[in-house]
């Protein structure tokens, strides 16, 4: 029988499995998970011939190496990067054949942060909740890669796309994240909340998969203290005790005592995976009161 799994060779910065994550568990404490450039994830999925539910590599920076003990087709997208094969400089964005025993090395991005590796079969390891993704916070799911872990490849469902490349968004030059008013707005006096869309930010290099962290201008509280701790969502603009925004991502937790002043429309989470630090960010209000 072929063996169908990869070896680590490098594990990289941080890498980690993803997949669609474990939307739905929030009442027992489990934060969502999944993959942060969900459309890059998917990308790749259709490249390697995978569902959109298929479990892929997400890595950190600087990408990772890995040898398959049989022959697979894999894809790499998300942030820009060198792909070889054996030493071989082989296609970005693109279905790319792996022989068995060869070095698949994804490299460092040339720009954003966060690339995808998907093999066809997906990556198979042990689901926890429906989910095989890697969350930081909990602890649920695969450990983050670590040199010589091996991980087990599934079936394939279907052939490669037919692409010689396919288009991927570029990650961005300035972070825009559009806003509605959030559950504690009134928690900041008038010159804070005008100041969150008014002022400029960076992306912070404390920043992880947790949340987005700023620096920039601290937003004015209307109100001292803290809350009991309620219910917190993806998106979600957290303010913490030095005024500076969170914006919180896949791993964040389900609760949280610092006020909201904001939450950040889905579809402009994504672009925050590939924001490095220094990225100017921009809140714009879209709505509300």
């Amino acid at each position: 029988m072929t063996d169908r799994a990869l070896v680590v060779v490098r594990p990289g910065m941080l890498t980690t499995v993803q997949d669609l994550g474990r939307p739905g568990y929030a009442h027992l404490g489990v934060p969502r998970s999944g993959a942060l450039d969900p459309p890059a994830a998917a990308l790749v999925n259709r490249l390697a011939g995978n569902g959109p539910d298929a479990a892929v590599l997400e890595t950190t920076l600087d990408g990772c190496a890995l040898r398959p003990r049989s022959t697979v087709t894999v894809a790499v997208g998300g942030a820009p990067c060198p792909v070889t094969v054996g030493g071989r400089p082989a296609a970005w964005g693109a279905p790319v054949v792996v022989p068995a025993g060869e070095l698949l090395e994804v490299g460092a991005v040339s720009a954003g942060v966060r690339g995808y590796l998907a093999v066809r079969g997906g990556i198979a390891v042990e689901p926890v909740l429906g989910s095989r993704a890697t969350d930081l916070l909990s602890g649920l799911g695969p450990a983050p890669l670590a040199e010589g872990t091996v991980l087990p490849l599934g079936r394939p469902a279907g052939p490669p796309a037919r692409v010689d490349t396919a288009p991927q968004p570029g990650p961005p030059a300035e972070l825009v994240l559009r806003v509605t008013p959030g559950p504690r707005a009134d928690w900041f006096t008038a010159r804070g909340r005008y100041d969150l869309t008014a002022r400029a930010y960076r992306v912070s290099p404390a920043s992880n998969r947790i949340g987005l962290r700023t620096e920039g201008p601290a937003l004015e509280r209307a109100r001292e203290g803290e809350l009991p701790s309620e219910g917190m969502v993806l998106g979600a603009v957290q303010v913490p005790p030095d005024g500076r925004p969170v914006v919180f991502l896949a791993d964040h937790p389900t609760t949280g005592g610092y006020p909201v002043i904001a939450v950040v429309r889905p579809c402009d989470l994504p672009a925050a995976a590939q924001a490095p630090p220094g990225t100017p960010v921009r809140f714009v209000p879209v709505g509300g009161h």
